[in-house]
Protein backbone atom coordinates (compact mmCIF):
# COMPACT_ATOMS: atom_id res chain seq x y z
CA UNK A 1 0.00 0.00 0.00
CA UNK A 2 1.20 3.86 -0.87
CA UNK A 3 1.91 5.98 1.82
CA UNK A 4 0.09 8.76 1.88
CA UNK A 5 1.62 11.53 0.14
CA UNK A 6 3.45 14.47 2.10
CA UNK A 7 1.78 17.55 1.71
CA UNK A 8 3.33 21.05 2.21
CA UNK A 9 2.50 23.93 4.62
CA UNK A 10 3.92 25.89 2.71
CA UNK A 11 5.61 26.74 -1.02
CA UNK A 12 8.17 29.36 -2.23
CA UNK A 13 8.69 29.61 -5.80
CA UNK A 14 11.24 31.77 -7.58
CA UNK A 15 11.95 32.45 -10.91
CA UNK A 16 13.08 35.42 -13.51
CA UNK A 17 10.10 35.15 -15.08
CA UNK A 18 7.63 36.31 -11.95
CA UNK A 19 5.88 38.96 -12.82
CA UNK A 20 8.34 39.36 -15.49
CA UNK A 21 6.50 38.26 -18.68
CA UNK A 22 9.41 36.78 -21.11
CA UNK A 23 8.51 33.35 -22.38
CA UNK A 24 7.31 29.95 -21.66
CA UNK A 25 8.31 29.54 -17.70
CA UNK A 26 5.73 33.22 -17.72
CA UNK A 27 2.92 30.76 -18.73
CA UNK A 28 3.52 27.85 -16.79
CA UNK A 29 3.91 29.67 -13.38
CA UNK A 30 0.64 32.22 -14.09
CA UNK A 31 -1.39 29.24 -15.48
CA UNK A 32 -0.57 27.07 -12.91
CA UNK A 33 -1.00 29.34 -10.18
CA UNK A 34 -4.94 29.64 -9.60
CA UNK A 35 -4.63 25.77 -9.45
CA UNK A 36 -2.22 26.06 -6.17
CA UNK A 37 -3.61 28.90 -4.97
CA UNK A 38 -6.96 26.98 -4.48
CA UNK A 39 -5.22 24.08 -3.40
CA UNK A 40 -2.84 26.60 -1.09
CA UNK A 41 -4.48 29.28 -0.30
CA UNK A 42 -2.03 32.12 0.57
CA UNK A 43 0.38 29.31 1.24
CA UNK A 44 2.13 30.27 -1.63
CA UNK A 45 4.43 32.74 -2.29
CA UNK A 46 6.47 33.74 -5.75
CA UNK A 47 9.39 35.42 -5.54
CA UNK A 48 10.66 37.25 -9.04
CA UNK A 49 13.28 40.14 -9.61
CA UNK A 50 12.20 43.87 -9.00
CA UNK A 51 13.40 45.11 -11.93
CA UNK A 52 10.45 47.84 -12.89
CA UNK A 53 11.12 49.86 -9.32
CA UNK A 54 9.88 53.25 -9.51
CA UNK A 55 8.04 52.52 -12.51
CA UNK A 56 4.35 51.00 -12.47
CA UNK A 57 4.27 47.20 -13.16
CA UNK A 58 0.68 45.98 -14.75
CA UNK A 59 1.76 42.56 -13.54
CA UNK A 60 1.64 43.24 -10.18
CA UNK A 61 -0.65 44.74 -7.46
CA UNK A 62 1.51 45.90 -4.54
CA UNK A 63 -0.06 45.79 -0.83
CA UNK A 64 2.26 47.63 1.91
CA UNK A 65 0.55 45.77 4.54
CA UNK A 66 0.86 42.95 3.66
CA UNK A 67 3.18 40.37 6.38
CA UNK A 68 3.83 44.43 7.62
CA UNK A 69 6.40 42.90 11.03
CA UNK A 70 8.41 40.58 8.81
CA UNK A 71 8.20 43.33 5.81
CA UNK A 72 10.38 45.25 8.69
CA UNK A 73 12.34 42.91 9.61
CA UNK A 74 13.51 41.98 6.48
CA UNK A 75 14.39 45.73 6.01
CA UNK A 76 16.73 45.75 8.97
CA UNK A 77 18.47 42.39 7.65
CA UNK A 78 18.78 44.80 4.32
CA UNK A 79 16.27 43.28 2.05
CA UNK A 80 14.85 45.61 -0.02
CA UNK A 81 11.47 44.41 -0.81
CA UNK A 82 7.81 45.23 -2.15
CA UNK A 83 4.96 42.79 -1.17
CA UNK A 84 1.24 42.61 -3.11
CA UNK A 85 0.02 40.11 -5.57
CA UNK A 86 0.52 38.88 -8.69
CA UNK A 87 -2.47 40.31 -11.17
CA UNK A 88 -3.07 36.66 -13.01
CA UNK A 89 -5.98 34.08 -12.55
CA UNK A 90 -5.50 33.46 -8.61
CA UNK A 91 -3.76 36.56 -7.82
CA UNK A 92 -1.22 34.65 -5.73
CA UNK A 93 1.32 36.57 -3.31
CA UNK A 94 4.44 37.79 -4.82
CA UNK A 95 7.74 39.33 -3.22
CA UNK A 96 9.89 41.27 -5.76
CA UNK A 97 13.34 41.91 -4.14
CA UNK A 98 15.77 44.13 -5.86
CA UNK A 99 19.14 41.97 -6.10
CA UNK A 100 21.57 45.27 -6.95
CA UNK A 101 22.97 45.60 -3.07
CA UNK A 102 24.77 42.23 -3.83
CA UNK A 103 26.64 42.75 -6.59
CA UNK A 104 29.33 44.11 -4.15
CA UNK A 105 29.41 40.89 -2.62
CA UNK A 106 29.86 38.43 -6.00
CA UNK A 107 33.09 37.27 -5.60
CA UNK A 108 32.63 36.81 -1.88
CA UNK A 109 29.46 34.29 -3.08
CA UNK A 110 31.35 32.40 -6.03
CA UNK A 111 33.76 31.26 -3.76
CA UNK A 112 31.09 29.95 -1.00
CA UNK A 113 29.32 28.32 -3.75
CA UNK A 114 32.75 26.72 -4.76
CA UNK A 115 33.89 25.59 -1.63
CA UNK A 116 29.95 24.19 -0.65
CA UNK A 117 28.92 23.03 -3.79
CA UNK A 118 32.17 22.82 -6.28
CA UNK A 119 29.75 25.17 -8.51
CA UNK A 120 32.81 26.72 -11.29
CA UNK A 121 31.81 30.65 -11.61
CA UNK A 122 35.58 31.46 -12.91
CA UNK A 123 34.81 32.02 -16.36
CA UNK A 124 31.31 34.17 -15.69
CA UNK A 125 30.18 36.31 -17.78
CA UNK A 126 27.08 38.17 -19.30
CA UNK A 127 23.60 37.20 -17.43
CA UNK A 128 25.19 35.27 -15.52
CA UNK A 129 26.58 37.35 -12.61
CA UNK A 130 22.27 39.51 -12.78
CA UNK A 131 20.80 35.93 -12.65
CA UNK A 132 22.69 34.86 -9.67
CA UNK A 133 22.26 37.99 -7.48
CA UNK A 134 18.66 38.04 -8.29
CA UNK A 135 18.82 34.05 -7.04
CA UNK A 136 20.38 34.70 -4.15
CA UNK A 137 18.30 37.79 -3.13
CA UNK A 138 15.33 35.50 -3.60
CA UNK A 139 16.89 32.70 -1.23
CA UNK A 140 17.41 35.36 1.54
CA UNK A 141 13.85 36.17 0.97
CA UNK A 142 12.75 32.61 1.67
CA UNK A 143 15.20 32.37 4.62
CA UNK A 144 13.94 35.32 6.27
CA UNK A 145 10.64 34.29 5.74
CA UNK A 146 10.83 31.16 6.73
CA UNK A 147 12.65 32.42 10.06
CA UNK A 148 10.32 34.85 10.64
CA UNK A 149 6.55 33.18 9.59
CA UNK A 150 7.10 29.78 9.85
CA UNK A 151 9.52 27.83 12.13
CA UNK A 152 10.46 24.15 11.79
CA UNK A 153 7.19 22.87 12.68
CA UNK A 154 6.13 23.92 9.19
CA UNK A 155 6.45 21.31 6.02
CA UNK A 156 7.93 24.12 3.48
CA UNK A 157 9.19 23.51 -0.32
CA UNK A 158 10.89 25.83 -2.36
CA UNK A 159 10.96 25.28 -6.17
CA UNK A 160 13.50 27.17 -8.44
CA UNK A 161 13.26 27.40 -11.97
CA UNK A 162 16.09 27.45 -14.26
CA UNK A 163 19.73 27.72 -13.87
CA UNK A 164 19.05 31.36 -13.08
CA UNK A 165 17.65 30.27 -10.13
CA UNK A 166 20.53 27.15 -8.91
CA UNK A 167 22.96 29.90 -6.56
CA UNK A 168 19.79 30.72 -4.26
CA UNK A 169 18.77 27.05 -4.52
CA UNK A 170 21.80 25.93 -3.18
CA UNK A 171 22.24 28.52 -0.64
CA UNK A 172 18.45 27.28 1.15
CA UNK A 173 20.02 24.02 0.50
CA UNK A 174 23.18 24.45 2.88
CA UNK A 175 21.42 27.59 5.07
CA UNK A 176 18.12 26.53 5.70
CA UNK A 177 18.28 22.31 5.22
CA UNK A 178 14.41 22.36 7.16
CA UNK A 179 13.23 23.72 3.79
CA UNK A 180 12.95 20.98 0.69
CA UNK A 181 14.27 22.26 -2.46
CA UNK A 182 13.01 21.75 -5.84
CA UNK A 183 14.89 22.62 -9.22
CA UNK A 184 13.47 22.65 -12.56
CA UNK A 185 15.18 22.47 -15.09
CA UNK A 186 12.86 23.43 -18.41
CA UNK A 187 15.85 23.42 -20.74
CA UNK A 188 19.50 22.61 -19.77
CA UNK A 189 21.92 25.72 -20.64
CA UNK A 190 24.22 23.06 -22.52
CA UNK A 191 21.69 21.19 -24.03
CA UNK A 192 20.60 24.17 -25.86
CA UNK A 193 23.87 25.60 -26.35
CA UNK A 194 24.93 22.89 -28.81
CA UNK A 195 21.44 22.65 -30.66
CA UNK A 196 22.14 26.34 -31.23
CA UNK A 197 25.17 25.98 -32.52
CA UNK A 198 24.24 24.19 -35.09
CA UNK A 199 25.45 20.57 -33.47
CA UNK A 200 23.62 17.30 -33.73
CA UNK A 201 22.44 16.92 -30.27
CA UNK A 202 20.37 13.45 -30.73
CA UNK A 203 22.44 10.73 -32.21
CA UNK A 204 25.42 11.99 -30.25
CA UNK A 205 23.62 12.85 -26.77
CA UNK A 206 25.01 10.05 -25.33
CA UNK A 207 28.63 10.46 -26.66
CA UNK A 208 28.73 13.96 -25.21
CA UNK A 209 30.25 14.83 -22.08
CA UNK A 210 28.52 18.20 -20.61
CA UNK A 211 31.47 19.77 -18.89
CA UNK A 212 33.49 19.10 -21.59
CA UNK A 213 30.89 21.06 -24.35
CA UNK A 214 30.08 23.42 -21.30
CA UNK A 215 34.18 24.54 -21.74
CA UNK A 216 34.08 23.98 -25.35
CA UNK A 217 31.02 26.47 -26.01
CA UNK A 218 32.23 28.92 -23.30
CA UNK A 219 29.17 27.81 -21.25
CA UNK A 220 31.03 26.66 -18.30
CA UNK A 221 29.39 29.05 -15.14
CA UNK A 222 26.02 28.41 -15.92
CA UNK A 223 26.11 24.35 -16.97
CA UNK A 224 28.65 24.42 -13.74
CA UNK A 225 25.72 25.86 -11.31
CA UNK A 226 23.07 24.12 -13.08
CA UNK A 227 24.78 20.70 -12.64
CA UNK A 228 25.49 20.81 -8.96
CA UNK A 229 21.76 21.99 -8.07
CA UNK A 230 20.98 18.67 -10.17
CA UNK A 231 22.48 17.11 -7.66
CA UNK A 232 21.99 18.61 -4.54
CA UNK A 233 18.96 19.68 -4.71
CA UNK A 234 16.27 17.46 -2.88
CA UNK A 235 13.92 16.67 -5.89
CA UNK A 236 15.48 17.34 -9.77
CA UNK A 237 12.75 17.60 -12.36
CA UNK A 238 12.18 18.62 -16.05
CA UNK A 239 9.07 19.08 -18.16
CA UNK A 240 9.46 15.77 -20.18
CA UNK A 241 10.75 12.63 -20.77
CA UNK A 242 12.68 14.14 -24.08
CA UNK A 243 14.62 16.62 -21.77
CA UNK A 244 14.49 14.19 -19.31
CA UNK A 245 17.28 11.78 -21.55
CA UNK A 246 19.12 15.22 -21.97
CA UNK A 247 19.51 15.77 -18.42
CA UNK A 248 20.43 12.05 -17.99
CA UNK A 249 23.60 12.43 -20.43
CA UNK A 250 24.70 16.30 -20.14
CA UNK A 251 24.24 16.32 -16.36
CA UNK A 252 24.42 13.01 -15.52
CA UNK A 253 21.56 13.06 -13.12
CA UNK A 254 18.37 11.52 -13.81
CA UNK A 255 15.09 13.46 -13.07
CA UNK A 256 13.78 12.38 -9.91
CA UNK A 257 10.17 13.62 -11.26
CA UNK A 258 8.89 14.95 -14.77
CA UNK A 259 6.23 18.20 -14.51
CA UNK A 260 4.72 18.68 -17.91
CA UNK A 261 3.95 22.04 -18.24
CA UNK A 262 -0.36 22.11 -18.14
CA UNK A 263 -3.19 25.40 -19.41
CA UNK A 264 -5.12 26.74 -17.79
CA UNK A 265 -9.08 26.96 -19.81
CA UNK A 266 -9.79 30.10 -17.66
CA UNK A 267 -7.66 31.65 -20.83
CA UNK A 268 -10.29 30.44 -23.82
CA UNK A 269 -13.29 32.44 -24.26
CA UNK A 270 -16.43 30.38 -24.71
CA UNK A 271 -19.08 29.89 -26.57
CA UNK A 272 -20.35 33.03 -28.21
CA UNK A 273 -17.34 34.92 -27.31
CA UNK A 274 -15.16 32.57 -29.35
CA UNK A 275 -16.70 33.52 -32.20
CA UNK A 276 -16.60 36.87 -31.65
CA UNK A 277 -12.67 36.89 -30.56
CA UNK A 278 -11.88 34.93 -33.61
CA UNK A 279 -13.98 37.38 -35.97
CA UNK A 280 -12.17 40.44 -34.26
CA UNK A 281 -8.62 38.38 -34.38
CA UNK A 282 -8.98 37.01 -38.15
CA UNK A 283 -10.46 40.79 -39.09
CA UNK A 284 -7.21 42.26 -37.52
CA UNK A 285 -4.91 40.30 -39.31
CA UNK A 286 -5.97 40.22 -42.95
CA UNK A 287 -6.13 44.14 -42.28
CA UNK A 288 -2.37 44.25 -41.84
CA UNK A 289 -1.39 42.21 -44.44
CA UNK A 290 -3.01 43.82 -47.08
CA UNK A 291 -1.83 47.02 -45.48
CA UNK A 292 1.39 46.10 -46.00
CA UNK A 293 0.98 43.95 -48.97
CA UNK A 294 -1.43 45.77 -51.38
CA UNK A 295 -2.92 42.38 -51.57
CA UNK A 296 -6.59 40.89 -51.33
CA UNK A 297 -7.12 38.86 -48.48
CA UNK A 298 -10.37 37.08 -48.83
CA UNK A 299 -12.43 35.53 -45.99
CA UNK A 300 -11.21 31.68 -46.54
CA UNK A 301 -7.64 32.55 -46.42
CA UNK A 302 -5.79 29.95 -44.54
CA UNK A 303 -3.50 31.85 -41.68
CA UNK A 304 -0.52 29.91 -40.25
CA UNK A 305 1.53 31.09 -37.70
CA UNK A 306 4.60 30.21 -36.01
CA UNK A 307 5.57 31.81 -32.19
CA UNK A 308 7.85 31.72 -29.69
CA UNK A 309 11.62 32.85 -29.03
CA UNK A 310 13.73 33.61 -31.65
CA UNK A 311 15.72 30.60 -32.01
CA UNK A 312 15.96 30.33 -35.60
CA UNK A 313 17.51 26.74 -35.91
CA UNK A 314 16.23 25.41 -32.55
CA UNK A 315 12.65 26.40 -32.64
CA UNK A 316 12.44 25.18 -37.08
CA UNK A 317 11.80 29.15 -38.08
CA UNK A 318 14.34 28.04 -40.73
CA UNK A 319 11.84 25.12 -41.67
CA UNK A 320 8.90 27.01 -41.62
CA UNK A 321 10.36 29.42 -43.84
CA UNK A 322 11.73 26.41 -46.26
CA UNK A 323 8.57 25.12 -45.92
CA UNK A 324 6.65 28.75 -46.97
CA UNK A 325 9.30 28.71 -50.37
CA UNK A 326 8.17 25.06 -51.39
CA UNK A 327 4.64 25.94 -50.44
CA UNK A 328 4.92 28.47 -53.41
CA UNK A 329 5.45 25.81 -56.37
CA UNK A 330 2.73 23.80 -54.74
CA UNK A 331 -0.41 22.99 -57.03
CA UNK A 332 -1.81 21.26 -54.53
CA UNK A 333 -2.66 24.24 -52.37
CA UNK A 334 -6.60 24.67 -52.09
CA UNK A 335 -6.62 28.10 -51.00
CA UNK A 336 -4.79 31.12 -50.64
CA UNK A 337 -2.24 31.25 -47.67
CA UNK A 338 -0.89 33.67 -44.79
CA UNK A 339 1.85 32.73 -42.97
CA UNK A 340 2.86 34.65 -39.69
CA UNK A 341 6.34 34.67 -38.01
CA UNK A 342 5.33 35.67 -34.89
CA UNK A 343 8.73 35.73 -32.76
CA UNK A 344 10.40 39.10 -31.01
CA UNK A 345 13.49 40.37 -32.57
CA UNK A 346 15.44 43.58 -32.61
CA UNK A 347 13.09 45.87 -32.52
CA UNK A 348 13.57 49.45 -33.28
CA UNK A 349 9.38 50.81 -33.66
CA UNK A 350 6.79 50.13 -35.27
CA UNK A 351 6.66 51.26 -39.16
CA UNK A 352 4.63 54.38 -39.34
CA UNK A 353 3.80 53.99 -43.32
CA UNK A 354 2.07 51.08 -41.92
CA UNK A 355 0.60 52.52 -38.76
CA UNK A 356 -0.70 55.26 -41.03
CA UNK A 357 -2.76 52.87 -43.45
CA UNK A 358 -4.16 51.34 -40.33
CA UNK A 359 -5.01 54.78 -39.51
CA UNK A 360 -7.55 55.63 -42.35
CA UNK A 361 -9.06 51.98 -42.51
CA UNK A 362 -8.94 51.98 -46.13
CA UNK A 363 -8.56 48.39 -48.25
CA UNK A 364 -5.08 49.08 -50.34
CA UNK A 365 -4.03 47.72 -53.67
CA UNK A 366 -0.40 48.47 -53.97
CA UNK A 367 2.30 47.18 -51.51
CA UNK A 368 4.68 49.16 -48.83
CA UNK A 369 8.10 49.42 -49.56
CA UNK A 370 9.78 45.92 -47.69
CA UNK A 371 5.83 44.39 -47.74
CA UNK A 372 7.09 41.36 -45.12
CA UNK A 373 7.43 43.05 -42.30
CA UNK A 374 5.62 44.72 -39.67
CA UNK A 375 8.01 46.72 -37.85
CA UNK A 376 11.82 48.62 -38.11
CA UNK A 377 14.79 46.51 -36.76
CA UNK A 378 18.02 47.29 -35.65
CA UNK A 379 20.41 45.53 -38.41
CA UNK A 380 17.93 44.33 -40.32
CA UNK A 381 21.00 43.21 -42.31
CA UNK A 382 21.83 40.71 -39.80
CA UNK A 383 18.11 39.49 -39.08
CA UNK A 384 17.87 35.34 -40.13
CA UNK A 385 14.30 35.63 -41.50
CA UNK A 386 14.46 38.54 -43.30
CA UNK A 387 17.94 37.07 -44.77
CA UNK A 388 16.04 33.87 -45.91
CA UNK A 389 13.29 35.71 -47.53
CA UNK A 390 15.63 38.18 -49.27
CA UNK A 391 17.75 35.37 -50.91
CA UNK A 392 14.74 33.54 -51.89
CA UNK A 393 13.06 36.45 -53.80
CA UNK A 394 10.61 36.22 -51.71
CA UNK A 395 8.84 39.79 -51.63
CA UNK A 396 4.73 38.91 -51.23
CA UNK A 397 3.93 39.68 -54.84
CA UNK A 398 -0.05 40.04 -55.30
CA UNK A 399 -0.14 36.87 -57.40
CA UNK A 400 1.95 34.84 -54.91
CA UNK A 401 -0.75 32.40 -53.53
CA UNK A 402 1.82 32.00 -50.19
CA UNK A 403 2.51 35.19 -48.37
CA UNK A 404 4.57 35.39 -45.17
CA UNK A 405 4.55 38.26 -42.72
CA UNK A 406 7.41 38.79 -40.07
CA UNK A 407 5.74 39.85 -36.73
CA UNK A 408 9.14 40.51 -34.90
CA UNK A 409 7.86 41.95 -31.85
CA UNK A 410 6.17 41.08 -28.40
CA UNK A 411 2.91 40.78 -28.95
CA UNK A 412 1.44 42.20 -25.55
CA UNK A 413 -1.32 44.40 -26.54
CA UNK A 414 1.32 47.25 -27.16
CA UNK A 415 2.69 47.06 -30.17
CA UNK A 416 1.73 49.46 -32.52
CA UNK A 417 0.46 47.78 -34.87
CA UNK A 418 -1.47 44.62 -34.11
CA UNK A 419 -2.51 46.46 -30.62
CA UNK A 420 -4.18 43.08 -29.59
CA UNK A 421 -2.15 40.51 -27.05
CA UNK A 422 -0.76 36.86 -28.06
CA UNK A 423 -3.84 35.07 -26.88
CA UNK A 424 -6.62 37.17 -28.63
CA UNK A 425 -4.49 36.98 -31.83
CA UNK A 426 -3.85 33.36 -32.04
CA UNK A 427 -7.49 32.52 -31.67
CA UNK A 428 -8.06 33.49 -35.47
CA UNK A 429 -5.66 31.28 -37.02
CA UNK A 430 -6.41 28.10 -39.07
CA UNK A 431 -3.17 26.10 -38.87
CA UNK A 432 -0.08 26.91 -36.22
CA UNK A 433 3.14 25.31 -37.11
CA UNK A 434 6.13 24.86 -34.77
CA UNK A 435 8.39 22.42 -36.16
CA UNK A 436 10.84 22.39 -33.77
CA UNK A 437 14.64 20.83 -33.34
CA UNK A 438 15.34 21.59 -29.77
CA UNK A 439 11.97 21.66 -27.41
CA UNK A 440 11.57 20.71 -24.56
CA UNK A 441 8.11 20.74 -23.82
CA UNK A 442 6.25 23.21 -26.21
CA UNK A 443 3.70 25.44 -25.00
CA UNK A 444 2.89 27.21 -28.49
CA UNK A 445 1.61 24.09 -30.05
CA UNK A 446 -0.59 23.63 -26.33
CA UNK A 447 -1.76 27.13 -26.54
CA UNK A 448 -2.72 26.81 -30.06
CA UNK A 449 -4.64 23.67 -29.67
CA UNK A 450 -5.67 24.90 -26.14
CA UNK A 451 -7.62 27.62 -28.56
CA UNK A 452 -9.02 25.06 -31.09
CA UNK A 453 -6.25 26.02 -33.74
CA UNK A 454 -5.13 22.42 -35.21
CA UNK A 455 -1.26 22.54 -34.80
CA UNK A 456 1.90 21.06 -36.32
CA UNK A 457 4.84 19.88 -34.51
CA UNK A 458 7.79 17.39 -34.28
CA UNK A 459 9.08 14.24 -32.61
CA UNK A 460 11.57 15.94 -31.12
CA UNK A 461 9.37 18.36 -29.22
CA UNK A 462 8.19 17.04 -25.76
CA UNK A 463 4.88 18.31 -26.36
CA UNK A 464 4.36 16.38 -29.49
CA UNK A 465 5.54 13.12 -27.69
CA UNK A 466 3.05 13.38 -24.96
CA UNK A 467 0.44 14.15 -27.76
CA UNK A 468 1.33 10.65 -29.86
CA UNK A 469 0.81 9.20 -26.27
CA UNK A 470 -2.01 10.24 -25.28
CA UNK A 471 -4.02 9.00 -28.93
CA UNK A 472 -2.07 5.73 -28.48
CA UNK A 473 -0.08 5.88 -32.22
CA UNK A 474 1.66 8.64 -34.60
CA UNK A 475 -0.61 11.66 -33.95
CA UNK A 476 -2.27 13.53 -37.33
CA UNK A 477 -3.42 16.57 -38.18
CA UNK A 478 -7.28 15.49 -37.97
CA UNK A 479 -6.48 14.36 -34.34
CA UNK A 480 -6.02 18.04 -34.11
CA UNK A 481 -1.89 17.31 -34.00
CA UNK A 482 0.37 16.37 -36.19
CA UNK A 483 3.56 15.27 -35.65
CA UNK A 484 6.16 14.83 -38.04
CA UNK A 485 9.08 13.07 -37.41
CA UNK A 486 12.69 14.74 -36.58
CA UNK A 487 16.08 14.00 -36.20
CA UNK A 488 19.13 15.56 -36.76
CA UNK A 489 19.72 15.47 -40.28
CA UNK A 490 16.47 15.51 -41.84
CA UNK A 491 15.02 19.37 -41.77
CA UNK A 492 14.96 19.49 -45.49
CA UNK A 493 12.21 16.12 -45.23
CA UNK A 494 10.45 18.05 -42.53
CA UNK A 495 10.14 21.40 -44.78
CA UNK A 496 8.73 19.03 -47.45
CA UNK A 497 6.12 17.25 -44.79
CA UNK A 498 4.97 20.36 -43.85
CA UNK A 499 3.94 22.29 -46.45
CA UNK A 500 2.49 19.22 -48.12
CA UNK A 501 0.51 19.36 -44.57
CA UNK A 502 -0.66 22.75 -45.24
CA UNK A 503 -1.59 21.74 -48.88
CA UNK A 504 -3.64 18.72 -47.46
CA UNK A 505 -5.33 21.08 -44.62
CA UNK A 506 -6.16 23.56 -47.35
CA UNK A 507 -8.21 21.18 -49.06
CA UNK A 508 -10.36 20.16 -45.90
CA UNK A 509 -14.15 20.88 -45.83
CA UNK A 510 -15.51 22.87 -43.49
CA UNK A 511 -16.85 19.58 -41.78
CA UNK A 512 -13.34 17.88 -41.35
CA UNK A 513 -12.03 21.27 -40.15
CA UNK A 514 -14.53 21.63 -37.35
CA UNK A 515 -13.88 18.14 -36.60
CA UNK A 516 -9.71 18.41 -36.23
CA UNK A 517 -10.69 22.05 -34.23
CA UNK A 518 -12.35 20.34 -31.88
CA UNK A 519 -10.14 17.59 -31.73
CA UNK A 520 -7.39 20.10 -30.77
CA UNK A 521 -9.86 21.26 -28.00
CA UNK A 522 -9.93 17.68 -26.65
CA UNK A 523 -6.46 17.34 -26.50
CA UNK A 524 -5.77 20.25 -24.92
CA UNK A 525 -8.05 19.37 -22.00
CA UNK A 526 -6.07 16.43 -21.06
CA UNK A 527 -3.38 18.66 -20.17
CA UNK A 528 -5.29 21.22 -18.01
CA UNK A 529 -3.50 22.20 -14.95
CA UNK A 530 -6.11 20.24 -12.86
CA UNK A 531 -4.83 16.99 -14.39
CA UNK A 532 -1.11 18.09 -14.38
CA UNK A 533 -0.98 19.28 -11.04
CA UNK A 534 -0.70 16.00 -9.58
CA UNK A 535 2.99 15.51 -11.04
CA UNK A 536 4.08 18.40 -8.96
CA UNK A 537 2.29 16.93 -5.46
CA UNK A 538 4.55 14.20 -6.21
CA UNK A 539 7.66 16.67 -6.47
CA UNK A 540 6.47 17.78 -3.11
CA UNK A 541 6.37 14.78 -1.71
CA UNK A 542 9.75 13.38 -2.70
CA UNK A 543 11.38 16.51 -1.63
CA UNK A 544 9.51 16.12 1.92
CA UNK A 545 10.81 12.72 2.39
CA UNK A 546 14.39 13.69 1.38
CA UNK A 547 14.32 17.22 3.64
CA UNK A 548 12.68 14.63 6.58
CA UNK A 549 15.48 11.86 6.31
CA UNK A 550 17.88 14.77 6.21
CA UNK A 551 16.77 16.59 10.12
CA UNK A 552 16.22 13.17 11.35
CA UNK A 553 19.86 12.10 10.68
Amino acid sequence: MREKRLVPDFIFESSWEVCNKMGGIYTVLSTRAKTLQEQFPDKLLFIGPDLWQDKENPLFLEDNKMWRSWVKVAAEAGLRIRTGRWNIPGKPCVVLVDFQPYFEKKNELYGAAWEDFGVDSLHAYGDYDEASMFSYAAALVVESFYRCNLGAKKKAVYQAHEWMTCLGALYVRKNVPEIATIFTTHATSIGRSIAGNNKPLYDYLWAYNGTQMAAELNMEAKHSVERQAAHNVDCFTTVSDVTGRECAELLDKQPDVVLPNGFEADFVPKGAAFTKHRREARAKILQVANALTGAEFTDDTLIVATSGRYEYRNKGIDVFLEAAYRSLYDSDLQRQVLMLIQVPAWVESPRTDLQERLKLGWTYNEPLPDPVITHNLYEPWNDPVLGFLRSHGMKNDKQSPVKVIFVPCYLDGNDGIFQMPYYDLLIGDDLAAYPSYYEPWGYTPLEAVAFHVPCITTSLSGFGVWASTSIGRDSKLEDGVEVITRNDYNAQEVAEQLSATIARYSAFDRKSVDKARRNAASLSEKALWKNFITYYYDAYDFALRKAKERIIK
